[in-house]
């Protein structure tokens, strides 16, 4: 018999908080491990709970590497930044489309780099017909290392300022494949939702961009976007949402054309199906509405 898995019901919200704190780079593993220990009860350790909480990403698969309804490959797309190239996963359909070009969407991973989840979050998107271009923000530390904790710790290290020029660059080599279309449009998680957000505001000829639960741009930059946003909020997001009103008024007065949700009583990180923060209710819309927002942008 199966183990039911946890949800983000089976803890505490304070607990959740920590974790978030700790996954964001705001508590190292012993600080969380410290607080995290008055919930450990019932002979449930700390270190019990920061495992419960962390990712699984074998139990969440939804489309196994080897289906043989996609092809895939690793691309590197050359950096500006001088160091070589940026490592970059790809999925398509196998059978190929009328006239053999596919709309493109960029997918962007949380702050730990390319990891299995988002490799399976490209191939959904390349079952539903897109080409999906996954670059991996650590390629110049070594790329994604196999190890949540290690790829956290990689990832505090990067320069920001740089690796956004990296994501302009993957956008530009995206655009220009000659299996796309040419038609772009951006789907980012937590960090990767920031990464969206920043390339509507740097790329005129943006067709779609979609945040999940990501940091807002400066509220100056709203007038710079383009693109048709869909930005999708989890309700127990104190530090995200914290900055919406400021950059929805911007975006009221640029007259960018947008669409938000707020879905009630989610955590951060509620359609990342390897945690226990994952609430299938809501990525389950949210996901309906993202595929629906990029057939309506992103058809040629």
């Amino acid at each position: 018999m199966t183990t039911p898995r946890l949800t983000a019901a089976d803890f505490d919200q304070e607990l959740l908080i920590l974790f978030d704190a700790y996954v964001h780079g705001d508590l190292d593993r012993r600080g969380f491990l410290d607080r995290a220990s008055k919930f450990a009860v019932g002979g449930v350790t700390a270190a019990g709970l920061l495992a419960a909480l962390s990712p699984d990403f074998a139990a969440a698969q939804v489309v196994p590497p080897n289906d043989t309804r996609l092809k895939t490959e690793t691309v590197n797309v050359p950096s500006p930044q001088g160091y070589g190239a940026i490592k970059a996963y790809v999925a398509w359909p196998a059978a190929a489309p009328a006239g053999g070009r596919l709309p493109c969407v960029l997918v962007v991973h949380e702050n730990r780099g390319l990891n299995p989840h988002i490799e399976d979050i490209a191939r959904r998107l390349a079952l539903d017909g897109y080409l999906a271009f996954a670059p991996d923000a650590l390629t110049p530390l070594g790329g994604y290392p196999g190890d949540e904790d290690k790829a956290r710790a990689l990832f505090a290290q990067l320069d920001q300022t740089k690796t956004r020029q990296d994501f302009l660059a993957c956008a530009a080599a995206l655009k220009a494949r000659p299996d796309g279309t040419g038609r772009i449009g951006v789907v980012g998680f937590c960090y990767g939702g920031g990464i969206a957000h920043m390339l509507s505001t740097e790329l005129p000829d943006l067709a779609a961009a979609v945040p999940f639960y990501g940091n807002h741009p400066p509220a100056e930059a709203a007038a710079k976007v383009k693109a048709p946003l869909l930005i999708h909020f989890a309700a127990m997001d104190d530090r995200i949402n914290a900055a919406w009103p400021a950059y929805e008024a911007a975006l009221k007065a640029a007259g960018v054309r947008y669409t938000a949700h707020l879905y009630p009583g989610t955590q951060h990180g509620f359609n990342n199906d390897t945690t226990p923060r994952f609430d299938a209710a809501a990525a389950r819309l949210a996901w309906e509405r993202t595929l629906a927002f990029f057939k309506q942008h992103l058809a040629a």
